[in-house]
């Protein structure tokens, strides 16, 4: 019977996925407007490993944000984005959103964590509307995945430099061979930039060692949000 697993990463045009066959093995990479469309197959992953938060507080920080914060210490910390207030949802525009944040908790929203609120929403939405799939659509931080793929240590440089995407490309290569640059030299035609695709093959590690039963969850007994979603970091 054949098993599929897949790492996820937002992209201009979506979600670029790889995925992964068992056990056929060898890679495919796409880019799916909704996660909903890559979930809804007749064949979908039985873990979807995604860089994205699931499960917002109603208040505060999570848990989950600051135990990845503290672990990637004073450098890579700061790549960890405080998961948006459940309210925030349910407005359509920048400035309503950091009135909402405001009224809530003092303090206004930046635009880069309103920028990736579509892509909360779209996955927030379906697994409203499909609670089964819960189990196998896992929250990952590409940065906590490096930091354990390299053995505890966080990464040197920023991941838009070139230093940056070498560093993390030759992790990947330790568990993925020459389907990291496969993957890389798909670039122009899926339409990503260097860092989502090397962000959704972090992923994709992740995704497997969830499959094998030893990846590491922060915090280790995490609490669920106010409609039973999971507020977790895995790696």
């Amino acid at each position: 019977m054949t098993d599929i697993i897949a790492g996820a990463d937002g992209c201009q045009a979506g979600w670029v996925v790889v995925q992964e066959r068992f056990p056929d093995g060898g890679l495919s990479w796409e880019v799916v407007p909704s996660i909903s469309d890559l979930l809804r197959r007749p064949e979908p992953p039985s873990i979807l490993a995604m860089d994205i938060p699931i499960g917002l507080p109603l208040l505060g920080p999570r848990a989950c944000d600051l135990e990845a914060r503290r672990l990637l210490g004073p450098r890579r910390g700061t790549s960890v984005f405080p998961a948006p207030i459940r309210a925030i949802l349910d407005v359509e525009s920048y400035t309503a959103a950091s009135n909402a944040r405001r009224q809530a908790e003092g303090k206004g929203m930046s635009r880069q964590a309103w920028g990736i609120v579509p892509k909360i929403r779209d996955v927030d939405t379906f697994l409203q509307s499909q609670p089964r799939n819960q189990s196998r659509v896992r929250e990952i931080h590409p940065e906590v995945c490096f930091f354990f793929m390299a053995d505890r240590r966080p990464m040197e440089s920023r991941k838009r430099r070139l230093v940056g995407r070498n560093e993390r490309a030759a992790l990947l290569r330790a568990h993925f061979g020459d389907e990291v640059d496969s993957g890389l030299a798909l670039q122009r035609s899926l339409g990503c930039a260097s860092d989502d695709l090397l962000d959704a093959l972090a992923a994709l590690w992740t995704a497997r060692r969830i499959r094998a039963g030893t990846a590491v969850t922060h915090p280790a007994s995490p609490p669920r949000d106010s409609i039973g979603l999971r507020m977790e970091i895995v790696a």
